[in-house]
């Protein structure tokens, strides 16, 4: 008889007090001008603008091209999910697929409202920059405008950042894996945020709130639908174990 499959224990003090810790960071950043520093570096003075703003790369391979990607990707998750209630070969992975489409959707979801919520301005349109707002922190009172700002929390960070699923959905099954995932998600997200920060599009701390909503989702749609404490506290049993139980 097959060992049987089980969740790892799940330590939520350290799955938790990572995002936790860098949400206190992200609060007393609001007290510096961390922000502003940043997004000095990538913009020209000479020029007027930032250095990427026109960037063919920035914009159509990381920015579109990227973000398409992903989408196609999430349409494979959905097609693979309903696929597994017709072939048996994808049916002991339909919890898994269940799971990434639900945690791909709301990685993604979120930002749109939050966005109109907040209404912050991005660099590229702030006075500092050549544009024509005035700057606000996140947790300032926003200044008059004919336009609303819909910069935070970073849009195509996320398109990185979700993938933080797939750590989850190989955690238990392929560990090694999971961990190859996790690397890639992360230096993906972080890509993408850099390329849009070049463009002036986002300030830094725009897209560390977007990898610490990505990673809370993922880590709650996992603790709701694929984790099993009872069974992750409990010694697996394999053949020779019931034999000799018997």
């Amino acid at each position: 008889m097959a060992q049987t499959l089980r969740p790892r224990p799940l330590n939520l003090w350290l799955y938790l007090g990572i995002p936790l810790a860098t949400v206190v960071a992200l609060l007393l950043l609001e007290m510096t001008s961390l922000d502003m520093n940043v997004a000095d570096l990538f913009f020209d003075q000479s020029a007027g603008q930032f250095i990427g703003r026109h960037s063919y790369v920035l914009e159509n391979i990381l920015h579109d091209r990227v973000k398409q990607g992903v989408i196609l990707f999430g349409l494979l998750s959905i097609v693979g999910f309903a696929a597994s209630f017709v072939f048996k070969r994808l049916y002991g992975w339909r919890r898994e697929l269940g799971y990434l489409v639900l945690a791909l959707g709301l990685s993604t979801a979120f930002v749109t409202p939050l966005k109109q919520l907040t209404q912050v301005q991005c660099p590229w349109s702030l006075t500092e920059f050549g544009g024509k707002e005035t700057y606000s922190k996140l947790l300032d009172v926003r200044p008059a405008t004919d336009k609303p700002g819909l910069c935070w929390p970073g849009g195509h960070a996320a398109t990185g950042f979700c993938l933080f699923a797939l750590f989850f959905v190989l955690r238990d099954r392929k560990p090694r894996a999971a961990r190859a995932a996790l690397v890639m998600a992360f230096a993906a997200g972080s890509l993408l945020s850099l390329g849009r920060m070049m463009q002036g599009a986002h300030f830094l701390s725009h897209n560390i709130w977007t990898a610490v909503f990505c990673w809370t989702i993922a880590l709650s749609c996992y603790y709701l639908v694929l984790y099993r404490p009872a069974m992750a506290h409990t010694p697996a049993r394999t053949g020779a174990g019931l034999a000799q139980s018997r």
